[in-house]
């Protein structure tokens, strides 16, 4: 995929297609569409261009009708192509729409869904085989359609390489930011979610939006615990020292975790801790032994395989792509 070169910017398509969801629309547009001068970069990363299977398109609910923007021929322009959702999922896709979806998938476009656009990518028969995410509410029923995906109804999104999915509208954001993230590095990214006023990295899954009874007493926020935690990360905090502060059992800080964020607090704890390392490197520390440490990763080994498990890169691979010194190698 093109990674913001100093050539084009990376194309976007995102279909609009009868009864789309605006918000899902927008967010694609708030991602990808507007300028971005904070970034200090001197040009734009991305260029959306909304495409319609007829002159003009109903949104969903009859909100407004789209008019006036570029046929499905954008989509094989596409770096990228954005599939939006719509509440209708057993109503097949009009098959222009679908054979767009699989022309973009076959000449090596990244796809990407929003909610139960996930029906669309499947109706095209691109999921068979493949993980894919969509909203719980339609878990049961994309199950019945397309029983030969693989879904996974607890995540907020699924990359796939090539595919990735969203669990639902909100979500879309959380999948948007983590390609920038994957384009960019974290450094941008976070830039971006400042602006958005978004998390950059939500941790859990779409289980805790999931309807269920609500308790007598809710426990309290841990944004607190977070936050004192994030400025720590380079001290040995252990789940122990987090139950300590919450001044609750670790078994009680788990049930918290587990209820508010979907994780544990030791899952939460790595990821903030190769979120700081991934910092570390985008701004130019070489040294893997101090970046290891000031993330509280302990060692480089430690840092090396944390990493790759969460990137899919080396550190020094992750420096090359996303560092301010590009094509030089990280030491010991």
């Amino acid at each position: 995929m093109p990674q913001g070169s100093s050539h084009r910017p990376h194309q976007v398509a995102v279909i609009v297609d009868e009864g789309t969801n605006p918000f899902e629309v927008g967010v694609a547009t708030e991602l990808f569409g507007l300028p971005r001068p904070e970034l200090g970069l001197p040009g734009p990363l991305y260029e959306v261009t909304l495409c319609t299977p007829a002159p003009e398109i109903r949104m969903n609910h009859g909100f407004f009708t789209l008019t006036g923007v570029p046929d499905l021929d954008a989509v094989d322009r596409a770096d990228t192509l954005v599939v939006p959702g719509r509440p209708d999922n057993v109503v097949p896709r009009a098959p222009a729409v679908l054979d767009a979806i699989r022309r973009a998938h076959a000449r090596g476009a990244r796809v990407m869904s929003f909610c139960t656009g996930t029906f669309a990518l499947a109706e095209a028969g691109l999921l068979d085989g493949r993980r894919a995410a969509t909203h719980w509410r339609w878990a049961d029923s994309f199950r019945r359609l397309h029983p030969k995906v693989l879904l996974e109804p607890d995540v907020l999104f699924v990359d796939e390489g090539d595919l990735l999915t969203a669990a639902g509208s909100a979500a879309a954001l959380d999948l948007g930011l983590y390609v920038w993230r994957r384009d960019h590095g974290a450094e941008i990214a976070n830039h971006v979610s400042r602006r958005l006023v978004f998390a950059a990295h939500r941790d859990g899954g779409q289980r805790q939006f999931v309807e269920r009874p609500v308790p007598d007493v809710r426990d309290e926020s841990l944004a607190p615990l977070l936050e004192w935690a994030q400025e720590r990360l380079g001290e040995p905090l252990t789940v122990a020292d987090l139950a300590a502060r919450a001044r609750v059992s670790p078994a009680t800080l788990h049930r918290r975790f587990r209820a508010q964020l979907g994780t544990t607090p030791l899952v939460w704890l790595t990821g903030e801790r190769v979120a700081l390392a991934c910092r570390l490197i985008e701004r130019g520390e070489e040294r893997l032994d101090v970046v290891a440490a000031r993330s509280g990763l302990g060692t480089a080994a430690n840092l090396r395989n944390r990493l790759r498990r969460v990137t899919g890169l080396s550190p020094s691979a992750y420096r090359r792509r996303f560092g301010s010194g590009a094509g030089e190698a990280l030491v010991s």
